[in-house]
């Protein structure tokens, strides 16, 4: 059955990509590669998968290093690590630069499909700050800060601006930003179009209106990201 899974590769033995991307497509899983860490960077920064697999031993960035730099820039996609070293000292360092799993080499095509698919329904709880454009929410302090003045938040606006932020640039329903906040125990409607106002006063509230970025899309929900005017619905 089809997963309509986007994954990335970044593995420089040309042989094991190859073979790995052609056992994905029997799969129906769609895979871009990348033989350096350079270029694996460039692609993680500039499209959204649903997970990545990551050599240690890269020419030009290692997978260290290539971890080490998303999660900085607050970016979740979950990571399978893959790497020849069975030791528990490189499988700490590697989680500590923010992998999620480690698959040892040699290893069954078959476990690689599993993992990913196991990591691709979640985004990475490695990630300790979420960014989009300015804006930058800290998961560790929970506080949040635009063009890097902090924004005051209550507790529930925190809570919708990491759920807008985890997903952006993707349109989130309101049913789901609802969930994120309450749970099964939710209150009445008006509580969210409250709350959002506020957040929307908080975060964009002194902006030029290009450079807002909390969006409502009519019918659909809300989306967060930097967009140029007229570009979506805005209302």
């Amino acid at each position: 059955m089809a997963d309509n899974l986007q994954l990335l590769l970044v593995e420089d033995d040309i042989d094991l990509a190859t073979a790995i991307i052609d056992y994905l497509e029997l799969e129906d899983i769609q895979c871009d590669h990348a033989a350096n860490g350079a270029v694996g960077l460039h692609l993680i920064e500039t499209n959204r998968y649903d997970a990545v697999v990551l050599d240690l031993n890269l020419p030009k960035l290692s997978g260290l290093e290539v971890c080490e730099k998303i999660r900085s820039q607050g970016i979740d996609v979950p990571i399978l690590m893959l790497t020849a070293r069975d030791t528990l000292d490189d499988k700490l360092v590697g989680f500590s630069k923010g992998a999620d799993d480690y698959l040892i080499k040699p290893f069954a095509m078959e476990e690689l499909i599993v993992r990913t698919r196991v990591l691709s329904r979640r985004r990475s709880g490695e990630v300790t700050k979420l960014m989009v454009a300015d804006l930058a929410l800290d998961l560790q302090t929970k506080t949040a800060s635009r063009n890097q003045q902090p924004l005051k938040l209550s507790p529930t606006a925190l809570k919708l601006l990491e759920c807008l932020l985890r997903e952006s640039p993707k349109v989130v329903s309101r049913e789901k930003l609802m969930h994120s906040v309450w749970g099964d125990d939710q209150p009445d409607s008006n509580s969210l179009k409250v709350h959002m106002f506020n957040l929307r006063k908080a975060v964009d509230g002194h902006c030029h209106p290009s450079k807002k970025l909390i969006h409502t899309i009519t019918g659909q929900g809300f989306s967060l990201k930097l967009a140029p005017a007229n570009s979506i619905q805005i209302s």
